[in-house]
């Protein structure tokens, strides 16, 4: 709906397909009293809107409606005159339009000030220039009048006026500018100086020049005009900066948040000064700091990204890094999330010292603040920033270590492995840091919750313990996480024990049993029913190993052995060897005789049997070979496996690191700026311009600023046949959340089209939201029609429809044109993103929606099949590349992707070459997607399908 549509529908709550009411009774009803012209009133404005012309209603109108002063009659009257026709077929104005012309004059000098003010916002939407040429007396008039909602309104029409008929008020600039000079209000000020900024900019100017001391005590709104004036100036002129670069200066101590963030926007484009630069980033913390609103934050915290992009800014940012980590305080998780990438990204060995400080205290916070349902993530975060930067600054392990390991023992399991991999690969790295490391887990090792946190710890311990006490240390902690040993017996005497004297009353005879020791156990009929052991009761590993969870016995055995092997190195006494190795291959045994009874909650598996068996059997000859494996080999494959990882990080870093760079060649050529053309440089984009067409949405990619050469690269979708009486195509131009079609309809029929409808339907999570307006079309005429869909979620959606129209003098129904369906593509929405393998697994185990789909190609490689499939659905690959790399005839590998509604897609694709079908054989293998949602599974599974057909060699 139009502007004056949406007025009318407010105004009038008239049914929409109701019967419209014939001619002769609408002329009846507007000479009847206030409440019946009132309602013809707006059933007129209906008609017209749909089409309708009504010639003979003018003068009625006229005569009976145009000389009331009720309001509401004045609001829907203004809405009238802005729709009905004005002129003959012929294009000559109509005779009555005189009268209306003198009711517009007498508005204009009405004493009441709405009146007067709406009546000149009307006249801005007037085209006549005979209409206003009579009117222009008044409108000059109303520039003194008392109110300024008179004098507000009276600029606006003025520069209007000016803009389309120039010949009507050829002195507008210097009308306003004497009346700029004089003014008081605010907001006229703000009006009239837009006028002179447009119409005359050199008088703006020069007004700008008598006051720029004062600019600081002007309102906010006047203040964005005059930065404007000021950028528009300077992009124009750039030997003007230095007159107006002291006044942005002071524009950035505003007490407006939104002149301060303009200012800092235009003083960046400006100059590229360090002291400029560290005043706009200043400015923008201190935005993001006071501002409540997340969204806010987010958009400055890109603002700030951005400027940290350009390689000579970066250093002046390093230098605000204690003030970025302010934002922290802020709750929401996405802010934080920026903030410390942002942080990391400009860490330097001068203020990494002072960052890892305040990210100690912020990891201590967390600790006692648990209400909030981001504290863990937020957690994890700040435990991959501190490993981050001790891996880039290894001075700074030492500090973070022993603040981190008293997480292994926190209920959260993320957070926890997250520090269990920073104290694995610092361990590793780090020789001087083994002996703190291993005292501080030997610490909270009794603490450990988490199952998985504990074969780590466990595995870390087997394989950094060099020495004796170290060693025996570690025995005596797993004795005191086993328990009383030999479990099986001790933990049937327990239950026997627990029974109290009156519970033990037999009911029936009591019945010998034969334990799994050999042993005879007495069990009356009431031992069934013997009372639950407390589960908090039990050290941790024996609580682990009741629960059926033998894996964690398997690490245990192979930490068992590595420290016996590395005790009877140190050791020279025979008697100690085989006595540590005894007790080892004792915990063994009663694990392995606890896993064959009936007592856990699940039996013990094959290959753990298999390898606490190994373990017992290596202990047991104690060969040099074994030693080796245990004790070097794993060890060498955790150094390999950090090496690749490290490359693989350095890699990343100098790849975004080239991109940030800018390298002139020494033949590139020279840009002189007076040959530049505004598209070649995009430094020199109208800022102020970009920002207008991103919130009308009609952003254009850098590399086709020209909105023409954008709507080229846009496929034309045909809706109708080449021989349908109309002929309909359509550009769907996407922007993020909203998607605009810009429909051509084409009458190809020799007759008159009327009430010519667009009528459109979606399917999916799209949502029409305005209804294209109805239009008349000549004979072979043509005409453009907007329509704008909403767009909820990631899933493929389908737009569909058809045209409408009655033929002009035929007494038949309407006519209908079916239009072909419009499908929007998924891939508009899914982005390229990045995620732990840890997420990665949990997402994976998390989603309930699968969708496997099967390789279908002519693609005879499998790497090649794999970049097709990435580039077809906008996917990363989370598998390095070396891991990809080599061929062996199979290939599997995580994809990972977000939609910009916060939605994930994972894919994990595995696929093989059959060999023995010739080497021309294709590529055979599933695909298999997981997502929250069943639409975003479905959408890129069919995504898949689709791209694999269109394959081509």
């Amino acid at each position: 709906m139009t502007a004056a549509e949406n007025v009318c529908y407010t105004l009038i709550n008239v049914p929409m397909d109701s019967e419209p009411p014939s001619e002769i009774s609408l002329k009846n009803d507007l000479k009847g009293d206030v409440k019946l012209k009132t309602e013809a009133l707006k059933k007129v404005i209906i008609m017209i809107l749909n089409g309708e012309k009504l010639p003979g209603l003018l003068m009625t109108i006229i005569r009976f409606v145009l000389p009331l002063q009720d309001h509401t009659i004045k609001k829907l009257l203004l809405v009238f005159w802005e729709i009905v026709p004005k002129t003959t077929p012929d294009g000559r104005l109509l005779q009555e339009m005189i009268l209306v012309c003198d009711a517009y004059r007498k508005d204009l000098q009405h004493p009441n000030e709405f009146i007067r003010g709406s009546t000149l916002r009307f006249l801005c939407k007037l085209k006549e220039a005979e209409l206003l040429e009579p009117l222009m007396p008044a409108i000059r008039a109303c520039l003194e009048h008392r109110h300024s909602y008179v004098r507000r309104n009276a600029v606006l029409a003025i520069y209007t006026i000016y803009r389309n008929f120039e010949h009507l008020i050829p002195d507008a600039p210097e009308l306003i500018h004497d009346f700029l000079v004089n003014e008081k209000d605010a907001s006229c000020k703000r009006n009239a100086f837009m006028m002179l900024i447009h119409a005359d900019q050199d008088r703006a100017l020069d007004y700008l020049s008598t006051c720029i001391d004062q600019v600081q005590t002007f309102g906010d709104i006047l203040q964005l005009v005059i930065v404007e004036l000021i950028y528009k100036v300077c992009h124009a002129n750039p030997s003007e900066r230095a007159r107006f670069i002291r006044c942005i200066y002071n524009l950035l101590q505003s007490s407006s948040p939104a002149v301060k963030y303009e200012a800092a926007g235009t003083l960046v484009t400006l100059s590229s000064a360090p002291t400029a630069i560290k005043a706009a980033a200043q400015c923008y913390i201190d935005l993001i700091i006071k501002e409540s609103d997340n969204n806010v934050k987010l958009i400055v915290l890109d603002r700030l990204i951005e400027l940290k992009e350009h390689p000579s800014h970066e250093r002046v940012l390093q230098d605000l890094v204690m003030d970025i980590l302010r934002v922290l305080s802020t709750p929401d998780l996405e802010v934080r999330k920026k903030t410390l990438q942002l942080a990391l990204d400009l860490v330097s060995s001068r203020n990494v010292e002072e960052l890892v400080i305040v990210l100690k205290k912020e990891v201590i916070k967390t600790n006692n603040v648990t209400e909030h349902e981001d504290t863990d993530k937020y957690r994890q975060l700040l435990v991959r920033t501190l490993h981050s930067c001790s891996v880039r600054f290894p001075d700074m392990a030492a500090n973070v270590i022993p603040v981190l390991m008293e997480f292994l023992s926190d209920n959260n399991e993320a957070a926890a492995a997250d520090v269990l991999e920073f104290v694995r690969e610092a361990i590793q790295r780090f020789d001087n840091l083994r002996p703190l490391i291993v005292e501080k887990m030997l610490e909270v090792f009794h603490a450990i919750k988490s199952v998985k946190i504990y074969r780590g710890a466990l595995w870390i311990l087997g394989e950094y313990c060099s020495t004796k006490e170290d060693i025996q240390s570690v025995m005596t902690e797993v004795r005191r996480s086993l328990g009383e040993i030999p479990i099986v017996e001790s933990e049937i005497k327990k239950e026997a024990g627990e029974l109290k004297p009156e519970e033990e009353v037999s009911v029936g005879p009591a019945q010998k049993l034969v334990t799994e020791m050999g042993t005879y156990a007495t069990q009356s009929a009431l031992s069934s029913s013997r009372p639950a052991k407390k589960e908090e009761d039990r050290p941790p590993l024996r609580g682990f190993l009741l629960d059926g969870d033998f894996f964690v016995a398997a690490s245990l055995a192979t930490t068992l052995t590595k420290i016996a092997l590395r005790y009877v190195s140190l050791v020279q006494e025979k008697k100690k060897q085989n006595s540590f190795n005894a007790e080892a291959m004792l915990l063994m045994a009663t694990i392995l005789h606890l896993g064959k009874s009936s007592l856990p909650k699940k039996p013990i598996t094959d290959d753990d049997v298999d390898r606490i068996s190994l373990c017992l059997k290596v202990l047991s000859e104690c060969s040099p070979l074994m030693n080796d494996i245990f004790n070097k080999e794993c060890r060498q494959s955790l150094s390999h496996m950090l090496s690749a990882k490290l490359e693989e990080e350095k890699l990343s870093q100098k790849k975004e690191s080239e991109k940030r760079n800018v390298t002139i060649q020494p033949d590139d050529p020279i840009s002189f700026m007076q040959l530049t053309a505004k598209n070649e440089m995009s430094s020199k984009e109208d800022q102020f311009q970009l920002s207008l067409l991103a919130a009308m949405g009609n952003t254009q990619r850098k590399e086709a600023a020209d909105p023409l050469a954008s709507k080229l690269n846009k496929v034309v979708t045909q809706l109708t046949g080449f021989s349908d009486p109309v002929y309909a195509e359509a550009y769907v131009h996407v922007n993020q959340y909203d998607i605009v079609l810009d429909v051509l309809v084409v009458n190809q029929t020799s007759d008159t089209l009327q009430n010519c409808t667009l009528e459109l339907a979606t399917l999916g999570d799209l949502k029409l939201v305005e209804k294209p307006s109805p239009l008349t079309l000549a004979p072979h005429d043509f005409a453009n029609i907007k329509a704008n869909v909403k767009v909820a979620s990631t899933e493929n959606g389908i737009i569909f429809g058809n045209v409408v129209y009655d033929v002009s003098g035929a007494a038949s129904d309407r006519n209908c044109v079916v239009l072909s369906d419009i499908h929007i593509d998924i891939m508009d929405y899914i982005q390229p993103a990045s995620c732990t393998d840890a997420e990665f697994r949990q997402m994976w185990a998390e989603f309930e929606w699968e969708n496997k789909v099967t390789v279908n190609t002519n693609i005879i490689d499998l790497n090649e099949y794999l970049q097709h499939i990435l580039k077809s659905t906008n996917m990363k690959c989370l598998t390095p590349e070396k891991a990809l790399s080599g061929y062996c005839g199979f290939m599997a590998a995580n994809l990972y992707a977000r939609s910009i509604f916060g939605e994930d897609a994972l894919a994990n694709v595995s696929i093989e070459k059959p060999i023995h079908l010739g080497p021309e054989a294709p590529v055979t293998g599933h695909i298999r997607i997981r997502a929250k949602s069943q639409g975003m599974a479905l959408s890129l599974g069919d995504k898949i399908n689709l791209s694999q057909k269109k394959t081509s060699l």
